[in-house]
Formats: C-alpha cells, sequence, structure tokens
C-alpha cells in the first residue's frame, strides 16, 4: 500500500471563506477521496494561517481581540468545510504550539548555520502580500493582486539568504520537468531564477507588529508570517522525527493557486534545502475563478458566488461536480449562478438523474422491483461492459495529474453512452412482447446492463458526489459506501430490490 500527502494552501483568515479557497479545498478533498477508495493510505492537510500584519488589522478593525478575531474565522472555514463535505485529515492552526515549536526550531538552525542576519533595509512593500516587492513585478503602480499601491518602508529585519540557494533551486527544476504544473508555471520561476533573486526579510520589528512568533534569539522582532506558514505543510506531520513524516512526505502535492506562485517555490523550495527538508514531490497551480463578467472573482466587484450560499440554493453535490467540471485545475474559468444551474440541468437532472429515474421505474415496472439475471451479452453490451472495465484506471490516472475535469467528463461520457443504449434496446418495446421468451431475456439483460452500469458510474463519481452517489448507491439496494473497480458482475446481483429514485428533482 503506498502513501499520499495532499495539501490545500493554509488559508490567510482575514476574512471569510469565498469560492477559490472552495475550489480548492474541494479539488483536494476529491483526489483525497479517490485515492483512497484505490487503497492508498492518504493524508490530506488544510489548516489556518493565522499570523501577520492583515491579520493584526482586521482584528483591530472588526474591535476584537486578535486571538478571539483568528479563533472565530479559524471555525468558520472548518464550518465551511463540513458543510461543502471536505474532510480532511487535519486543520493545521499556525496558533498552536506544536506549529510555533517547529517554526522557532528551524529559525534557530538556519541562524546558527549562518543563514540568517541582521540588516537594515528600505524598499517597496506590499501590505496586501505582507512581503518587500521589486518595481519589476508592479503593474500601473501596484501588484495585480493588490487594491493599494506598495509603501516605502525602511526598517531592520532579519533576513534569510535565499539567493545562497539559487543555483540549487534552478537545478532542482532541471532535474525535475514536472515538479511545478502546468509547465508555464515552471517556465515562470525558471525565468525568475535567471537572475538574482535576493535575500528574504524574515522578521518584523514587535514595534510595528507584535502578533506573531517571536525570532528565538530576539525577542524584540516577530517571524515573518510566509516563512512562519510555508512550515505548516511540515509541523502537523510531527517534522522532524515523526512517523508521519517519514511516512507521508516523501510523497508530497501542494495545490496552491497562481497568486502565491513565487512564495511556494523561491521562498519555499530555499527554506527547504536550508532547513534539510526533502522537496515537495508535486506542485499543482490553480487559475482564477472568473464571476459571470469574465474577471477575476473579488469582493469590490461583487462578481463571485458565494460557496456556502451556493450549496444551499443548487446542493452540495452539484456545486461539488461544477467546480471540478467546469474550470480545469490551472485555467482560469467562469463560475457563476448561470454555470450552476446548467450543469445541474445538463450533466446532473438530464443526464445522470435521468438515467437513473428511468432505469429504476423500468425495473420497477416490468420487473416488479427486482434486479433480473441477464442471459448472453450481444456486441453492444460486451463494448459497454468493456468501457466499465477500463475507466477506474484512466480516471485515476488524471486523478494523479489534478485532470480531474477530463476525469469527470470521461464517467459521463459512459453514462450518455447508457442513455444512448436505452434508446438503441428500447427496454419499454421490449415489455410488450410477454409471450416471447427471447424478447423477455434480452429485456432481463438490457436492464441488468443498465444496473449494473449505473453502479460502476456511481462509484466512480462518488468522489464527486459523495452524498448523492450514496443515495443512489442505497436505491441500488447496495451499501452506501461505494466501491472501487469491481469486476462486471459484482455490483449489483440479480434479486435484489430496487427502489425508484429522483436523484436531481428538477426546479
Amino acid at each position: 500500500m503506498t502513501s499520499r500527502y495532499l495539501s490545500t494552501p493554509i488559508y490567510y483568515v482575514n476574512d471569510r471563506p469565498h469560492l477559490g479557497h472552495a475550489y480548492a479545498s474541494i479539488h483536494a478533498d476529491v483526489m483525497a477521496r479517490y485515492w483512497r477508495a484505490a487503497g492508498h493510505e492518504v493524508y490530506f492537510l488544510t489548516g489556518a494561517d493565522e499570523h501577520g500584519e492583515k491579520i493584526a488589522k482586521a482584528a483591530h478593525a472588526a474591535q476584537e481581540p486578535v486571538q478571539h478575531f483568528v479563533d472565530r474565522n479559524a471555525q468558520a472555514f472548518q464550518d465551511a468545510w463540513h458543510i461543502l463535505q471536505v474532510e480532511p485529515d487535519r486543520f493545521v492552526r499556525t496558533t498552536e504550539a506544536s506549529h510555533r515549536a517547529v517554526v522557532s526550531a528551524v529559525l534557530q538552525q538556519l541562524w546558527q548555520a549562518g543563514d540568517i542576519y541582521l540588516a537594515e533595509y528600505e524598499g517597496l512593500y506590499s501590505v496586501g502580500q505582507e512581503r518587500y516587492v521589486t518595481e519589476k513585478e508592479l503593474i500601473d503602480g501596484k501588484l495585480p493582486e493588490d487594491r493599494d499601491p506598495p509603501v516605502i518602508r525602511r526598517e531592520a529585519n532579519y533576513f534569510f539568504r535565499m539567493e545562497k540557494y539559487r543555483p540549487a533551486l534552478r537545478a532542482h527544476l532541471d532535474a525535475h520537468p514536472a515538479l511545478i504544473q502546468p509547465a508555464r508555471y515552471r517556465n515562470e520561476i525558471l525565468q525568475l531564477l535567471e537572475e538574482p533573486i535576493g535575500d528574504l526579510s524574515i522578521s518584523r520589528p514587535r514595534s510595528r507588529l507584535s502578533w506573531g512568533i517571536p525570532i528565538p534569539w530576539d525577542d524584540a522582532h516577530v517571524t515573518y508570517v510566509w516563512f512562519d506558514a510555508l512550515l505548516s505543510y511540515v509541523s502537523p506531520l510531527g517534522y522532524p522525527d515523526g512517523v508521519s513524516f517519514k511516512q507521508y512526505w516523501p510523497e508530497a502535492r501542494h495545490l496552491i493557486g497562481k497568486d502565491i506562485l513565487r512564495t511556494h517555490t523561491l521562498f519555499w523550495l530555499s527554506i527547504a534545502f536550508a532547513a534539510g527538508i526533502p522537496p515537495y514531490q508535486r506542485l499543482f497551480v490553480s487559475g482564477h475563478l472568473l464571476g459571470a463578467d469574465g474577471r477575476k472573482m473579488s469582493k469590490s466587484l461583487s462578481n463571485g458566488v458565494d460557496p456556502l450560499d451556493a450549496a444551499a440554493r443548487y446542493g452540495v453535490d452539484a456545486l461539488r461536480y461544477t467546480l471540478v467540471r467546469e474550470v480545469s485545475f490551472g485555467a482560469d474559468g467562469i463560475i457563476s449562478h448561470a454555470v450552476i444551474e446548467q450543469r445541474l440541468q445538463r450533466d446532473l437532472a438530464d443526464d445522470l438523474g435521468n438515467l437513473a429515474a428511468r432505469t429504476l421505474a423500468m425495473i420497477e415496472r416490468y420487473r416488479a422491483g427486482i434486479i433480473p439475471a441477464p442471459g448472453d451479452y450481444q456486441p453492444d453490451d460486451l463494448a459497454l461492459i468493456a468501457q466499465a472495465h477500463v475507466l477506474p484506471a484512466r480516471v485515476l490516472a488524471w486523478v494523479d495529474e489534478i485532470k480531474l475535469a477530463q476525469a469527470v467528463e470521461a464517467i459521463m461520457n459512459f453514462v450518455r453512452q447508457l442513455n444512448q443504449y436505452v434508446a438503441l434496446n428500447a427496454p419499454w418495446s421490449l415489455a410488450k412482447h410477454h409471450d416471447q421468451s427471447d424478447q423477455q431475456a434480452r429485456l432481463d439483460t438490457v436492464l441488468y446492463l443498465l444496473v449494473e452500469g449505473i453502479r460502476c458510474a456511481a462509484d466512480l463519481l462518488a468522489p464527486v458526489m459523495p452524498a448523492k452517489m450514496a443515495q443512489l448507491r442505497t436505491h441500488l439496494g447496495l451499501p452506501p459506501v461505494p466501491s472501487w473497480a469491481l469486476e462486471w458482475g459484482h455490483g449489483v446481483q440479480p434479486g435484489m430490490q430496487v427502489q425508484p429514485l429522483v436523484l436531481f428533482p428538477k426546479p
């Protein structure tokens, strides 16, 4: 049995969860469910990044003590994941004592190794991203993801010798061409590495910011939020000597948004090299979710879709399905109410829901709700059975590359083929010939193939839509927990009782 370690970004909890958070977390949850179904031991991590200047300012604006503010917002994220059926193995919080201890230990290690030094620095500082920036990064005087332009700051900071590790970082990317996906993001980082990347400011003076992990040897400074947050990928595993760290970290895969690409490459890989932490195996980078107007979703534009409102309006499973199917991970794409409604109507109600409803209704009508035994299979039957046989392996191959949209489309194409099979074989016509044993035997075969095909599709779609597929399995006479890659004929059995079902009611 192999291990898999998967993380979302450790979300900055200065506000409530938005659709971008839900998109990444649902993708990670779906991947984890597929891997578990296929027999892997999986550790799925998400969590809350709770330090830094933006958190302190947001708490002050809310007139709350900072700890109370982060407690409330971290709980809001956990509550949201519960509603959206996102089930991590661990929800890390960077205010935890165990995480703070890891950060302090790594800081001390790098300080003693001479990789950290104190210097006074003046430069452009992005309050929104909580880091120093260069003129080359600015568009129209600010970072694209920031609302306000950077400010000039001059202060004494501790610096990590990031530039020292630029050759190692470049060599690692050259040796592992699939490390960052899609490849265009790897090319972006390689281009940055052609020139000096400078050293990284990893502290803030306590006189300006007191909310953070103290620098171990200098209580007048607190740790820069990104140095702190990146180590939350290893601290929950018991780094450096924990059993979980040794088991799972060698298979580490991160899911992030492209806004934080530099921090998860230049920063994180350099820190890992310096600390002796093996680099992650893969970095999957998502694009932007766009509103109906084609612009990046943002609070200021009011063009977003609230994930919890959408889940209540359309159903959790419909939202999960749309987010996975509509926008391929790595690409920009539009998610709107119209898009969700279209997927719900066309894919789920018309294709999958209609297939299940009419198949179960026909078994109820023609065979008193009892699954019949199949007879001899004809060539078109065998073609569908062959499809069902190869689908699990094809789906897993796409899941490993976070190509979930392609995986789901392959399953739904199988569903559409089953619908075509209904039209070609016309069970209602076969049922009319009560006195012809060959027609009745053919009807039994057609009905069995359909219900076993639906079982196959339900098992394959269960990681995407866990509640609805559990409901479907129950109506097929099966336990709600899905099986994986069962041989044809080992799912539903002749003689089992089915129940009619409207899986996705139309408005």
